[in-house]
């Protein structure tokens, strides 16, 4: 039964290990309060788990860092319109 929640694990987050941001700096997805977000966008552009990944962030009402190519305050917009 642990096997089995094991490869579930991996199939949902599996595009975590495609992404290019895990081959990237994380303090780019993270910047300081009024730090540049450019590097980290640009990083996303042509990242082929970008949907996935803002997906999760969605789902997962992540409230800090960069995912899927969106900031924060983009991903609430985004979550304004949905409701």
């Amino acid at each position: 039964m642990q096997e089995l929640m094991v490869l579930e694990d991996e199939g949902a987050l599996g595009w975590q290990e495609r992404a290019l941001c895990a081959q990237t700096d994380p303090e780019a997805f993270f910047p300081e309060k009024g730090g540049s977000t450019r590097e980290a966008k640009k990083v996303c552009l042509s990242c082929d788990v970008r949907g996935e990944c803002l997906e999760y962030a969605l789902s997962n009402d992540e409230r800090f860092g960069i995912w899927g190519g969106l900031s924060e305050r983009e991903r609430r917009k985004i979550k304004k319109r949905a409701v």
